[in-house]
């Protein structure tokens, strides 16, 4: 994987190349870029897919110890990445916790961002989501190297498979929920920035409600994919986003949990070529900070 360094630290990213529509796409706490392997295998035939590993607990490299790691100070992070690779015109695309840097980006003065896609993703005053989120705060409140040990439970098959655990967020992805756990269990400065990222998150659960009257304003297009079997994202608030955002529109995916990616790939990546092939050709209002006709 290619490495950018950014203001906060180093952050590796994949990047298919192409000349196609390009789409970046965000994961959540605990994961990393693999979490799209299987919607970019796909995708990737006709779009150029940047997916990184940010600093979420799953990452490769350890951050600068004064680096904001909470929502908005990741989602900073993205948009310094969207000008450093200078990608234009982007469709945005977050699931899990990356649906919320999504919404935390969607501004009008983010203006690389034409589209977005919100897949199952903490929403309104869901933060942290469900009791997969408030396990994992709770135990952010331990030092470094506790959390370290309670992270070793992720070991063993029974317990990632608990509703406290990645029990409610996939059907099929363990190997992948596994592999995510290695960093935080083999690297104490990775649980350092893990523990930072989930206390910032602690105090301020609120950062997702204050960004409601920004939706509103959102006037480029987006979708909302929400998986219809999901225990931790209440399909009601794909609902409320997708009536929220003025060009919203809400699909809803069978046999899955909050992991589409993980649980439907290649129903996601058709879901996604849909959205940006019926889009490509609509003219979209001026954006502030764009230049205007004479």
């Amino acid at each position: 994987m290619p490495e950018i360094d950014l203001s906060a630290g180093t952050v590796a990213y994949r990047d298919t190349g192409g000349d196609g529509p390009v789409v970046v796409l965000l994961h959540g706490l605990m994961m990393d870029a693999s979490l799209w392997d299987g919607t970019v295998a796909d995708l990737s035939a006709d779009h150029r897919c940047v997916a990184p590993t940010l600093p979420l607990g799953a990452h490769r490299h350890a951050m600068d110890p004064h680096a904001d790691l909470s929502l908005p100070g990741v989602a900073a992070l993205v948009a310094e990445l969207l000008d450093r690779l200078d990608l234009r015109d982007v469709i945005l695309v977050g699931n899990d916790t990356g649906g919320a840097l999504v919404q935390l980006l969607m501004r009008d003065e983010v203006t690389r961002v034409a589209k977005a896609v919100l897949v199952s993703c903490d929403a309104f005053d869901n933060v942290p989501p469900g009791l997969t989120g408030r396990t994992l705060v709770f135990a952010g409140k331990l030092p470094p190297r506790l959390f370290g040990l309670f992270m070793q439970q992720m070991r063993v098959k029974a317990v990632r498979r608990l509703p406290i655990a990645f029990g409610w967020l996939t059907r099929r992805g363990d190997a992948d929920t596994l592999r995510w756990a290695g960093p935080v269990m083999r690297r104490s400065d990775i649980r350092r920035d893990t523990v930072r990222a989930l206390r910032a998150l602690a105090a301020d659960t609120a950062v997702l409600e204050r960004a409601t009257d920004q939706l509103r304003g959102f006037e480029r297009p987006a979708l909302v994919i929400w998986a219809s079997e999901d225990r931790v994202m209440p399909l009601a608030h794909g609902r409320r986003l997708s009536e929220l955002l003025p060009r919203g529109r809400l699909v809803e995916v069978e046999d899955s949990y909050t992991l589409v990616p993980l649980d439907q790939p290649r129903h996601l990546a058709r879901l996604i070529r849909e959205f940006t092939s019926s889009t490509a050709a609509e003219v979209a209002p001026p954006r502030s900070g764009d230049p205007q006709p004479s």
